[in-house]
């Protein structure tokens, strides 16, 4: 008997239908937003206040959404039912929520009953914004639930079973914006798809499996995503009109030149990286079809160049592809270029303007206003003395994992001007000059096999950060560093296995991150003593002790200090108290 009278306030609310229903504690309220996210309900809850605008039901166990589970939710506008177990939505439910302007009902099951479903859907005159995602939904069903939504703005159908783009599919919705299709298995896109969107301005087609976009004519469009698919061709649709397309990402592709885009005027972002481009000149037949060479440089000045109408872009990624060679002047339409990235090509060289005799530029050759280049993980050995002319205004460059050798400098160690006692010497034909760049704020020369760095390397360049790692048995003499002595902040010599006879520094009066690790030193460089240190990784070396006056010089300006995997010494900790 006692055990029923505990059973029976259970019973009495199964029986009533509270099952399900958020307890006080399970939903956050305020006047009109109420969440209750992850509550573990079964049932639209009925406890809830009046005026309720925001709803979020997300993550929970809810299987269906009936006329009876919404009375009282006429001023909702926002309804979040994402990661339910959703299958049926009724007409009157929905036909209870007028003011509805947003539904998500991503990650559910409504590939079942999709017919009596979208019927329901008739009834979401007023919605904007509908996301459809990860629903199982294949192609005719999403034009079901699509057909009667006339003033839809926003639609995510990513992550579904779609395979083709039917004609008429968006038809009911001339207003749409924004459009997510990613993650579908799209093999074709019927002509016309699109013509009704006249409003459409981002489209996101990634992790699909396109082969070609041939009469591409979504002149409106300011983004398009078609990264992560199969494509071997994209071609834009001829006329006077220019597109209005600001952010082009076709990386992770399996194109073999660089696309023609001659109308792409507003363009500022271009992503071509992953693919198989081996060639940037135009009509490159295939991969591994043509190989640049100098002497047909002078093509771009004479044919049609393709980036002649890309004059706005600013962020150009062709990373991770085959070419063999850097063409400067294949760049030189590009004249709002700050951001370039080759990195992880074949490159083996540069190539510059074609002049009579050789391949050096004039005087008035055009230059490339870039501000970052990253070169890393290619194969070149020399970039010849013109080319940090051609770029007056880089501050950052990484040629990280290349085989090149900084040349030698003789001149003023301070770094000062160009009058007596700072003349250089001309650069050999297996060195690279990386001195004399004004404008250089950044150098990344990791992992280059770097034997031995020459004196004033980088002599009139005011590097604030240089990267010398993983350069194995570096030998590092004391004046190679030599006019760095007033920029420099930040020093990386990690994994170079140097020890304390092959690392001398000099007087850093302006470093404040300092990277050692990694190398078998015994002893610390003692031009240290007077750099302000804040940062400073001396762990994996061959440390018994760190000296006091180096300690003592610090006291005011480390902040931290990595010194695992020494071998300090035992009866020389005294250091430690400082």
């Amino acid at each position: 008997g006692w055990l029923l009278l505990c059973l029976l306030p259970a019973i009495l609310r199964a029986q009533s239908g509270e099952e399900g229903r958020p307890r006080s504690t399970s939903c956050q309220q305020s006047p009109t937003k109420v969440s209750c996210r992850g509550a573990g309900l079964r049932t639209f809850p009925r406890e809830l206040g009046q005026g309720v605008k925001y709803l979020d039901l997300s993550n929970n166990l809810i299987q269906n959404l009936s006329g009876s589970f919404t009375p009282g939710f006429g001023q909702l506008e926002h309804l979040d039912l994402c990661f339910n177990q959703l299958e049926a939505v009724s007409a009157p439910a929905l036909a209870q929520l007028p003011q509805l302007r947003s539904l998500l009902l991503g990650s559910n099951r409504l590939d079942h009953n999709y017919l009596s479903n979208g019927a329901a859907f008739h009834l979401l005159s007023n919605i904007e914004l509908l996301d459809l995602s990860a629903n199982s939904l294949e192609s005719p069903m999403a034009g079901w639930y699509l057909s009667n939504l006339t003033r839809l703005r926003t639609l995510d159908l990513s992550r579904n079973k779609l395979t083709k783009l039917l004609v008429g599919i968006f038809q009911s919705s001339p207003r749409l914006r924004e459009l997510d299709l990613s993650n579908n298995y799209i093999m074709e896109i019927e002509e016309g798809v699109f013509e009704a969107l006249g409003e459409l301005e981002v489209v996101n087609l990634a992790l699909n499996s396109l082969h070609c976009i041939s009469g591409f004519s979504l002149r409106q469009l300011r983004v398009l995503n078609l990264s992560h698919n199969a494509l071997e061709l994209f071609m834009v649709e001829g006329g006077a009109e220019p597109y209005l397309l600001r952010v082009l990402d076709l990386s992770h592709n399996r194109l073999l030149s660089f696309p023609e885009l001659p109308r792409a005027h507003y363009l500022t972002h271009l992503n071509l990286s992953n693919n198989l481009i081996a060639s940037l000149l135009p009509g490159s037949g295939g991969q591994g079809d043509f190989v640049l060479l100098y002497e047909e440089m002078g093509r771009f000045n004479r044919t049609w160049a393709p980036t002649a109408g890309l004059v706005r872009v600013a962020d150009l990624d062709l990373s991770s592809n085959q070419l063999e060679l850097f063409p400067v002047p294949f760049f030189h339409g590009l004249g709002s270029l700050h951001s370039l990235s080759l990195a992880k090509n074949c490159l083996q060289g540069v190539a510059g303007e074609l002049v009579s005799g050789g391949m050096e530029p004039t005087n008035h050759s055009p230059v490339l206003p870039l501000r970052w280049l990253d070169l890393h993980d290619n194969a070149l050995h020399v970039l010849p003395p013109w080319f940090f002319q051609s770029l007056p205004w880089l501050e950052t460059i990484d040629l990280g994992s290349n085989s090149l050798q900084p040349c030698e400098s003789r001149g003023s160690h301070w770094g000062g001007g160009s009058g007596e006692g700072s003349d250089v010497l001309a650069p050999g034909g297996n060195c690279t000059p990386f001195y004399n760049v004004p404008h250089l704020k950044h150098l990344n020369l990791c992992k280059n096999n770097i034997p031995r760095l020459q004196p004033f390397a980088f002599n009139q360049t005011s590097l604030l950060s240089l990267d010398l790692s993983g350069n194995r048995d570096l030998f590092l003499p004391k004046e190679a560093l030599g006019g760095l002595e007033l920029s420099l902040q930040k020093l990386s010599l990690r994994d170079n296995q140097m020890d304390s006879s092959e690392a001398a520094l000099p007087c850093l009066s302006t470093l404040q991150v300092l990277d050692l690790s990694g190398n078998n030193l015994s002893l610390l460089p003692t031009g240290l003593l007077c750099s302000p240190l804040e940062s400073l990784d001396i762990s994996n070396n061959h440390l018994q002790r760190v000296e006091q006056p180096a300690l003592r010089s610090w006291a005011h300006s480390l902040k931290d200090i990595s010194i695992a995997g020494n071998p300090f010494s035992c009866c020389s900790l005294a250091w430690l108290d400082t």
